[in-house]
């Protein structure tokens, strides 16, 4: 099912993943498909919606960066900090994971996290309960989908609902970086480049620590 994007159609989806349903959706980059992060089943139904390997982890998306306390069981200064100056935004950063997060997302030790540069997937995330496990909405190993029709064609019935926010614009992935160690390390090269973590962090060199 299609619906246009307005204040009923998110409700709507938010009521259905907290009633452990997936729900496809406009993200800042591509579509996405998400789910209750603590529904195993539901994460189950993700991976096979996508026939995505259990290799590759599902990372969050968050409403804001205060959820973070309840997703991550050590949260350091670095991450504040580079929370505090990209997000919301094209960064994603890997922290160490909170124990009522299940194993099935893909890491018994971590969890990747973003807040999205998009307000109303924030609203929608926020009636969920602050965080959603998502990744793109599409089949693994094809193309991103742009738009709503994309997204439907690509997961059919394996989704309760699309929100339809018209097409997206695509783009870079999110930088990726990891902050579970004494340094942070760059994982992923992406729109937020090294010498701008490392003038966050007050670091000398590339950010690589």
């Amino acid at each position: 099912m299609i619906e246009q994007a307005n204040m009923h159609s998110w409700v709507k989806a938010a009521k259905a993943i907290l009633k452990g349903d997936l729900v496809a959706f406009p993200t800042d980059t591509v579509y996405g498909v998400g789910c209750d992060p603590y529904n195993v089943l539901a994460i189950e139904n993700v991976y096979r919606a996508k026939a995505r390997s259990h290799l590759k982890a599902l990372p969050l998306l968050l409403s804001d960066m205060s959820v973070m306390d309840k997703v991550s069981r050590v949260t350091n200064e670095q991450v504040h900090l580079l929370g505090r100056a990209f997000w919301p935004g094209a960064l994603t950063i890997v922290v160490a994971k909170a124990a009522n997060l299940p194993d099935e997302l893909g890491s018994p030790t971590t969890i990747a996290v973003r807040v999205p540069d998009h307000t109303d997937l924030r609203n929608f995330i926020e009636r969920c309960g602050g965080a959603i496990a998502a990744t793109s909405a599409n089949i693994s190993g094809e193309p991103d989908a742009l738009d709503a029709n994309q997204a439907s064609a690509y997961l059919g019935r394996s989704v309760a609902l699309t929100v339809d926010g018209g097409p997206v614009h695509g783009g870079v992935p999110s930088t990726v970086v990891d902050c579970t160690g004494a340094s942070p390390v760059i994982l992923r090269a992406g729109p937020i480049g090294a010498a701008d973590i490392a003038r966050v962090l007050g670091l000398n060199g590339n950010g690589h620590g």
